[in-house]
């Protein structure tokens, strides 16, 4: 077997029959996580751009999009809940870095209405697809986010769509392949659209072309079966000139959703973010108020694309080291009104960025899982407030209760739906595994809000 087949038979023997209970435990959390953060994420300004673009475009109704009122194609309502997912940067982070859910979920969202598949198998169809990322993450050489040319989840998410969309629609190996050979040439997104609206339609197109991919490969629609080692396919497109094939193909005996898993966010920004508004926070407790300070000097690892000194919108701050440090000493919380416009615009941030150095240290380890920050403020009685983190709430080897958990689900779900939506929505997501079409299909919509819209 070439790398391409070896690979797509390894992801067709994980079966619903195969999976773990641990497997299944972490799935149902992933998707509970997503479908929150998507909820609140329609209410942001680039879906709802998307959203009116959909519907002016017309198509048939065929799945629900979150929480916007409206029914579209089983890819377009991928499309559009991919960018809802993706919007806030509140979606789980994984080890090398990607956007495993985001990419994978709407897809299988999406085809759960049409496909009529129950919670086992759209639990299986998206372990399968982060399993997929997770291997071409590994593969690819590229771990830490200063490795990047390309936005990863535009690189590997399509792929995952389609591995996880392929399950769904029943294709064989074959077809599989040529599934997987369509999304390849789906791929690639730029890390210079960063901090723009760009960034969620990145993870948008990858489930909505993965999507596609299965489906059109389903009619007989054909690629290159081999489109990972091909000269000229994936490989040689988007990875390193050191990657590892092996890493594709290699047979683990724990799934990547387990080990290493995934870090839950609790600040909706950029990942690398959350060690610098850990540490201002903490500083934050240590004296009186922000108008004593004279400098703060944040020492990380090298990490351009988050020195961004003057963010000019509320989105940009999201991938700022400087914003979220001014954000969590002046408000002393981080949420996700801490990077809208307006407050982006305020003049006590302004004032105090003008105070801020980022200092990137190559004695820094920049992946994600060994990385550290220091935060030096210097007050102006010349005193030292210094702290460092070390290790993020939630991330890898750091779980923490349901609870906790929970305030952030609820806190995304219940700024769109009401208190007793919220609650019948929560406890039906804990039990995914347990549901079938009929009540997959009842679920979705009720999350699609589509009495306001007015569909049914």
């Amino acid at each position: 077997m070439g790398i391409t087949e070896s690979f797509c038979h390894l992801l067709a023997e994980i079966t619903p029959a195969s999976l773990s209970a641990t497997a299944v435990a972490a799935a149902r959390r992933l998707i509970l996580d997503g479908v929150a953060v998507a909820v609140r994420g329609s209410r942001e300004a680039p879906p709802q751009i998307l959203a009116a673009h959909l519907r002016e475009l017309g198509a048939v109704k065929e799945a629900t999009a979150l929480a916007l009122g409206f029914r579209t194609s089983t890819a377009l309502a991928a499309y559009v809940n991919g960018a809802s997912m993706h919007v806030l940067d509140f979606e789980p982070m994984w080890n090398p870095p990607n956007h495993a859910l985001s990419t994978t979920l709407p897809a299988v969202l999406a085809l759960a209405e049409s496909t009529r598949a129950d919670g086992t198998d759209l639990i299986a169809a998206l372990i399968k697809g982060v399993e997929a990322q997770g291997r071409l993450r590994v593969a690819s050489g590229q771990f830490e986010p200063r490795e990047l040319v390309f936005h990863p989840p535009g690189v590997v998410g399509v792929i995952g769509s389609a591995i996880a969309s392929a399950h769904l629609l029943g294709l064989d190996e074959w077809e599989t392949r040529n599934a997987v050979g369509l999304a390849a040439s789906r791929s690639g997104t730029l890390i210079g659209n960063i901090g723009t609206m760009a960034k969620c339609t990145h993870c948008g197109l990858a489930a909505a072309g993965g999507v596609d991919s299965a489906m059109m490969a389903r009619r007989g629609f054909t690629a290159n079966a081999d489109i990972i080692e091909a000269p000229g396919g994936l490989a040689d497109a988007f990875f390193s000139d050191d990657w590892n094939p092996q890493a594709l193909i290699a047979r683990d005996t724990v799934l990547r959703i387990v080990e290493p898993g995934y870090a839950l966010k609790m600040f909706p920004s950029q990942y690398a973010t959350h060690f610098v508004i850990l540490a201002a926070l903490e500083a934050g407790r240590l004296f009186p108020s922000s108008r004593a300070i004279t400098q703060i000097r944040i020492i990380g690892p090298i990490m351009p694309y988050v020195d961004r000194p003057r963010p000019s919108s509320g989105l940009e701050g999201k991938f700022s080291f400087q914003y979220a440090a001014a954000c969590a000493l002046t408000d002393g919380k981080v949420t996700v009104e801490s990077f809208s416009d307006e407050r982006c615009a305020r003049p006590d941030v302004a004032a105090l960025l003008a105070k801020v150095q980022f200092v990137q240290s190559p004695e820094i380890p920049a992946s994600l899982d060994q990385m550290w920050v220091e935060f030096d403020v210097e007050l102006a009685n010349g005193e030292h407030v210094v702290t460092r983190c070390t290790k993020t709430k939630a991330s890898w080897g750091e779980p923490i209760a349901e609870d906790e958990h929970l305030v952030k689900v609820r806190d995304c779900i219940g700024a769109v739906f009401d208190a007793a939506t919220t609650e019948r929505c929560i406890t039906t997501l804990q039990r995914f595994d347990e549901l079938d079409s009929r009540d997959i299909r009842r679920l979705i919509r009720s999350l699609g809000n589509l009495d306001a819209g007015g569909e049914h």
